[in-house]
Order: structure tokens, then C-alpha cells, then sequence
């Protein structure tokens, strides 16, 4: 008999049991109501296309939970805990359909309970819960005792740790009075089986085991209601929009920045929390507030003020506190009775300039959370409307506008030109025509370093017979420092000039030696109507070598270490190509940093950065990652980026280890370790 079917004070239970399900379902709609009419606050973004992929996506990275397992490591074993909590839950979530609202609210027990089903899933949920018991109990420990940096205290998570332990509780002593007040003693269900048998063989009634088993029954249900009224008024209500935002991530790229109508607009990029698009305000409900973004951000782990952790749940907090004040038309003031601002109060200016844009917060985030490109509207406010930049930023700004690069002082008196000087290049003119272009990058043909780097490339090149020419003087910078330092005007005038330019010279494969440049053209152009085949030269190197046009024959005799570029690994998945490269190489010894391709660290040029001044008073993010490379104990670090090479020089200069430790673009290994023909 269930719970449901018997009379209680003279009251029906299928009357209580529905009375309290409609109470606890208008609670739930009404706060899910209010959500949703917040995210309608945003702009319209359209994140609709190919559902069915979005949709096949979302259940690859939740139902086998890689969106927590891929963090896992061996400092950082949470991910199972996670997997196996949200595994077993999901089981669960499953039983309170069947169990408690077909078998009870339904009044379908007579068909449901009590046969081979009921044992085998109510086994099922035996193991389950067991796990998520132990997930529970472990995750309490490291939040309460053991404390990881990146966990915060919360009187929150302890409530919903204490609702789920509760709800394993009353599964296993409720089926185990249920089967002992039935007079069922089996060895299956386990857990619950096992407490039924240690009843049976007591001294209490049946008639107590039956009044205990209808309360505790009636106790798992009401606590059930209260958990789902409690989760979307809570800081948890991720576990209701994650599940959505998996859905509507990028297809392609993890960072998506959206080009904007310069002409059209007045004010431009993020101010308050209107102009955001509805799909960053459901990637505020999705925080986990879990901290992996904040212990994997070169900003946070070298002293400056960001956090991504704290901006998104800042803003989270915001968005809630304002909400019904947004949903009508007084303004939103403060406790003070002042304005509340957005933007440079929830988020301050020098976290928003201590972004290097790296990606690293977006590859550990495990619901799909999109930081950078809020970074950067933050920034196109700051730069584009209000005119307010770090004086370093200002500077890179005016040489971009008035030399075509961000660079000054001594390399930008170096002519673009000047590099190829006895090289016997195809250096395009007006009217000539190529299907490769070499794109150089403003860092590489500026740069006295990066310019050794360049002049290897070329030779390479040559040495492989590619048929290929660069644009000289003519060539200006690809624009990536003006977008990343959210000042659209200028990298929109420099993406069509460029576009027009590979037009007009009928190019249809550009190789680029600089990441960034790779994800601007290859990513970024196609917004303004630039549809070119953009390889890096490490893809293009590695190519050749199967083509065995190259090879590399020349013994190293050295122990190196590849740092991934953020550009080139995160934002475009290039990963194997430099390695397999560099494998090649007869006595290359290659050893891996601990941080290393996915996870690799910032060098701390992206973002604009290379030219805007860090926080004073913290640790270079170079510095840190030079440690990474030393403990390594490789005599050579590798990359291949400019920006990345021209940091670890700075690095390696700073600590005084010349001599110790060396930085060489991949490039230029590849030369030294050719066949001279």
C-alpha cells in the first residue's frame, strides 16, 4: 500500500500529496518565471542554428560528464566526485517520476512496486546513492576542511550538500522500513535490504515499522519539493541553466566577439547589464561559482585583481539584486541611494585591464561560460564611449592609427621592407598577383628578435621550393591589439584595407608566423567579408615534412620545451603539428611543462597586454611562466609566436640565466635542423 493512498487526520494523501505539489510548482515557476524574463533583458543573439548538433553537443559534455572530467588531474580529483554525483542524482531524479509521482501521486503502486522492477532499480539506486552519499560527504570536507584556493565558503553549498545527504538518508531508511514493514528480507536492494533484515530481527511492530515508513516516506517527499523551490533561489541554479547554456555554446570558436555597427551606434560594448545579449546573462545563472577559472587565470595566480570567478558571480549578483528594478521603469540606486554602476563598480577597471584574454578561464569552465568576449565589451565601453584606457594602451592606439602598427620607438623606424634585403623575394606591387602570401606580422618584421625569426621562415620556405611572396612596406598590422583592447573603430578600418588588399592580389592562402594574427584573419575576417585559407607556419612546416620536402636531418643535441601560444592552442586547437615537428628531429629531446597544450600558461602578451603596462606591484605572468619551463630542466624553451618569444627573452634577461636557458621560435630550430641541399 502507499503512502499516498492512506487518510490522514480525516484528509485524503492524494489531496496532501497534490496540495503540496502545486505549492511547490508555483513556487518553482514563479522564480524560474522571473529568471527568464532577466535574460530577456539581454540583446537578441541568434544561437538557434543546427539545434541537433547543439543539442548532440550538450549531451556528449553532460550525460558523460567530460565538462567536469576533462578538469580532472592528479592535484584535482573533484571532477569524478562531480560525475559521480550528477550520474547517481540523475538516477534518483529518475525514481522521484516513477516512484513518488506515477507509484504515489498517480496512484499507479499496484503496477509499479513490488516486482522485478521495483528490486532491480531500487538496487540500482542502492549503489547510486552510496556514491553520491560519498561524493557528498567528501565534497564537504574539501570545502569546509581541506579548502582548495579556488572553493569559497558558502552557508549555501552547505545547504544543498546537507538537502542531497538528507535525500540519500531517507531512500535508504525508507525502502528499508518499506521492505521490513511488507515482511520483505532480501539481499537486494543492498543497502536498504540490509536494514530491512536488522529491523525484521528486532523487536519493534509492524505496525511502527509501517507509521515510521509513511513518515520518512512523506518526509523524502516534501524535502524533494523543497529542494527544486530552493535550487533557482539559490547561488546553485546552475543546475537548472547549465544544461541550457551547454546547448547554446559556440559551435566553432570558444571566444566569439561580434562585430559591431560603428557607424550605427552611439554607445558601444557593456555598460550595464541591458547590453549584454541574453546569452551572457544565462551563462551567470550557469556559474557553479566552482573556482576552476580562478585558479587557472594568469591575472589571478600572478597578484592582480581579476578573477573571472568573481566577475561572473559579481555580475550574477547584480543581475539579481537590480532584477526588479530592470523589469520596471524606476532605477536601479544603491543602499546609499546612488546610481548603481556596473562598470566600475561591480566590475572595476583594473580587472578589466588584467585580462590577457588567453581563453584558459573558458577551456576549464565546465557549463559553457563565454568570460573573454565580456571582457572585451567591457573594454569597447571604456575605449570607444567613454574614452577612458590605461595611457600605455593610448599609445599603442595612436601608433596604430598613425604607422600601421602598435609598435614605437626604435622598431618602428625599422622599414617593413628591410628584412628581405638580399633574400630575392617576391615582394608584391601594385598590380601583381599570388595565390601564398607570407603575412609576416607587424612583431616580425618590427622586432630586431622576432625579425631572426622571420628571416629563418623565409629561408625555410625557399629551401622547400614554396612558391610564395610577402607584401613588404605595404603590409600593416592584422588589427587583433585594437579589438582585444576593445577599441573596434581602428581594427575594423584595418581589417577591410588589409581584406581589399589580399582581394586585389587574388590571394587564396595566407601562412602567418604570429597566432594572433592566424585568428584574426582566419576567424575574424570572415565578419567583414575576408574568406581566405589562413594556415600557421607550423601547420604549413609540418605539412611539407610529410610531403618530405623538408628534411630534417641535422642532429640538435639539445632538451627542449614547447610552450603552447594561447592562440595558436586554445583558440585554434593546434597542438600536435609544432610537437611532431620538433619530435622529428634526430637527438631533440622533448619534455613537457606541467602546464602544457590545453592547459598551457599564459605568457602574458595576448590581449593587448604586449604593449599595456601589468599591474605594479605583481608578479609578471612571464615570469611565472618561466619557472614553469625551468623546472623542466630543458635548455631551450620553444614557441612559436612572436609575442611569446619576445616575453620569454625578457623573462630569461630579468632572472640573469642566459647562459642557463635559451628561447628560439620553432622556426628557428626547423633551419638549424635542415638538410642543406
Amino acid at each position: 500500500m502507499s503512502p499516498v493512498s492512506a487518510t490522514y487526520w480525516g484528509i485524503s494523501g492524494y489531496i496532501i500529496f497534490w496540495v503540496f505539489f502545486v505549492v511547490a510548482a508555483g513556487l518553482f515557476v514563479q522564480r524560474t518565471w522571473f529568471l527568464f524574463r532577466l535574460i530577456r533583458l539581454g540583446k537578441p543573439e541568434n544561437r538557434f542554428d543546427h539545434m541537433g548538433q547543439r543539442i548532440n553537443n550538450m549531451v556528449r559534455e553532460v550525460v558523460t560528464q567530460r565538462c567536469s572530467l576533462k578538469s580532472v588531474t592528479r592535484k584535482d580529483l573533484a571532477g569524478f566526485g562531480h560525475a559521480f554525483l550528477f550520474w547517481g542524482f540523475s538516477l534518483f531524479f529518475l525514481s522521484y517520476i516513477i516512484f513518488i509521482g506515477l507509484a504515489g501521486g498517480f496512484g499507479l503502486a499496484s503496477i509499479i512496486l513490488g516486482g522485478t522492477f521495483e528490486r532491480v532499480f531500487s538496487s540500482i539506486l542502492d549503489i547510486a546513492g552510496l556514491f553520491v552519499t560519498i561524493a557528498i560527504v567528501w565534497a564537504a570536507i574539501r570545502r569546509y576542511i581541506v579548502r582548495p584556493a579556488r572553493l569559497q565558503m558558502s552557508a549555501e553549498a552547505g545547504i544543498i550538500m546537507g538537502m542531497v545527504f538528507g535525500l540519500m538518508l531517507l531512500h535508504f531508511l525508507g525502502d528499508g522500513f518499506g521492505l521490513a514493514s511488507a515482511g520483505v528480507t532480501t539481499s537486494w536492494p543492498p543497502i536498504s535490504g540490509a536494514i530491512a533484515r536488522l529491523l525484521s530481527g528486532s523487536s519493534i511492530s509492524n505496525l511502527t515499522l509501517k507509521h515510521v515508513y509513511y513518515s520518512l516516506w512523506w518526509l523524502h517527499y516534501f524535502l524533494i519539493l523543497s529542494f527544486a523551490v530552493y535550487v533557482p533561489r539559490s547561488k546553485h541554479m546552475h543546475i537548472l541553466a547549465s544544461i541550457f547554456n551547454e546547448i547554446f555554446i559556440p559551435l566553432g570558436q570558444k571566444v566569439v566577439i561580434e562585430p559591431i555597427p560603428v557607424e550605427e551606434q552611439e554607445n558601444f560594448g557593456i555598460s550595464k547589464i541591458q547590453d549584454f545579449t541574453w546569452k551572457d546573462l544565462l551563462d551567470l545563472y550557469s556559474c557553479a561559482v566552482c573556482g576552476r577559472c580562478h585558479a587557472s587565470c594568469p591575472a589571478q595566480l600572478t597578484g592582480k585583481t581579476l578573477s573571472p570567478r568573481e566577475v561572473i558571480h559579481n555580475l550574477k549578483e547584480h543581475l539579481l539584486e537590480a532584477g526588479s528594478a530592470l523589469l520596471t521603469p524606476q532605477p536601479v540606486t544603491a543602499k546609499d541611494g546612488q546610481p548603481k554602476e556596473m562598470l566600475g563598480g561591480v566590475v572595476t577597471e583594473p580587472e578589466i585591464w588584467a585580462c590577457t584574454t588567453c581563453g584558459a578561464c573558458q577551456e576549464v569552465c565546465p557549463v559553457g561560460i563565454e568570460h573573454v568576449r565580456k571582457i572585451i565589451g567591457f573594454r569597447r565601453n571604456l575605449t570607444m564611449s567613454q574614452s577612458k584606457m590605461p595611457e600605455s594602451a593610448q599609445l599603442m592606439l595612436r601608433n596604430m592609427q598613425s604607422r600601421g602598427n602598435p609598435w614605437a620607438g626604435v622598431q618602428s623606424m625599422r622599414l617593413r621592407g628591410d628584412w628581405t634585403s638580399g633574400l630575392d623575394l617576391k615582394i608584391l606591387a601594385d598590380g601583381d598577383t599570388t595565390d601564398t602570401l607570407f603575412w609576416v606580422g607587424c612583431t616580425g618584421a618590427l622586432v630586431e628578435r622576432n625579425v631572426k625569426a622571420t628571416l629563418a621562415m623565409a629561408k625555410v620556405f625557399k629551401a622547400a621550393g614554396v612558391d610564395f611572396a610577402v607584401l613588404g612596406d605595404a603590409e600593416t598590422c592584422c588589427g587583433d591589439p585594437a579589438r582585444r583592447a576593445g577599441y573596434d573603430f581602428q581594427f575594423q578600418v584595418m581589417a577591410e584595407q588589409n581584406i581589399e588588399m589580399f582581394k586585389s592580389h587574388g590571394i587564396k592562402q595566407i601562412i602567418t608566423s604570429c597566432p594572433h594574427c592566424l585568428n584574426t584573419i582566419k576567424n575574424e575576417y570572415p565578419q567583414y567579408g575576408g574568406e581566405f585559407k589562413v594556415v600557421h607556419y607550423t601547420e604549413f612546416i609540418a605539412d611539407l615534412i610529410k610531403q618530405d620536402k623538408i628534411k630534417l636531418s641535422n642532429e640538435l643535441n639539445s632538451t627542449l620545451t614547447f610552450h603552447d601560444p594561447c592562440y595558436l592552442g586554445r583558440y585554434n586547437h593546434i597542438y600536435q603539428e609544432p610537437r611532431g615537428i620538433l619530435q622529428s628531429i634526430p637527438n631533440a629531446k622533448l619534455t613537457e611543462m606541467e602546464r602544457s597544450k590545453s592547459s598551457s600558461f599564459c605568457c602574458g602578451g595576448g590581449g593587448g597586454l604586449m604593449w599595456i603596462e601589468e599591474q605594479p606591484g605583481t608578479t609578471k605572468i612571464s615570469h611565472m611562466r618561466l619557472e614553469d619551463a625551468l623546472k623542466t630542466g630543458a635548455d631551450t624553451v620553444v614557441t612559436a609566436c612572436p609575442y611569446c618569444l619576445q616575453m620569454f627573452e625578457e623573462s630569461i634577461e630579468h632572472k640573469g640565466i642566459q647562459s642557463k636557458l635559451k628561447a628560439l621560435d620553432l622556426v628557428e630550430i626547423v633551419e638549424a635542423a635542415m638538410k642543406q641541399s
